[in-house]
């Protein structure tokens, strides 16, 4: 662990926050109803992919993986499906559990080295590893953070019709 992130890490690290802006920015003004509306046929609404996110993504590669939370680790596939979010939870507590997963990440990226080697690695899920350090898990998250940010812009058009960024 350093005491201070590199360039590198500040770099990606940046990509990282800029996606995790835009997922915490589509459903910004959307009403709890809609933010539980499916939109699609395979039935996901917007805040089970943000829980997805906060639980799956980012509680799960930075905090198991990248360190190997063992809490985390044992809590695996106990919490059910994240992408379920049942109607007693409210909206807010599925953002800022989002907000939080994201908090504890940074701290944990800023005091790692990029080429540091996994703490632990999910077998049973992946088989062997197919990423080795904390630069590979910053470009997987980013990638899926980037990916699912997608998904949530064309839920919103559908909801109400909203686009994050339009250029003419």
């Amino acid at each position: 662990m350093t005491a201070a992130p590199g360039l590198e890490i500040r770099t990606l690290l940046s990509f990282l926050h800029g996606q995790r802006r835009h997922v915490l920015g589509i459903p910004d003004g959307l009403d709890a109803d809609a933010l539980r509306q499916p939109v699609l046929p395979s039935g996901w609404n917007c805040l089970g992919l943000v829980r997805h996110l906060a639980l799956d993504v980012e509680q799960f590669w930075f905090r198991a993986v990248v360190v190997g939370e063992e809490d985390v680790i044992k809590s695996l596939g106990h919490g059910g499906d994240a992408w379920q979010v049942g109607p007693e939870v409210p909206a807010a507590a599925i953002l800022d559990r989002y907000r939080t997963e994201t908090d504890l990440a940074d701290t944990i990226i800023s005091a790692t080295a990029s080429d540091t080697p996994l703490a632990w690695w999910p077998h049973h899920l992946f088989g062997e590893p197919h990423l080795h350090t904390l630069r590979d898990v910053l470009l997987h998250v980013i990638t899926e953070t980037a990916c699912h940010a997608g998904h949530l812009d064309a839920a919103r058009e559908l909801l109400d019709g909203r686009r994050w960024m339009v250029l003419t």
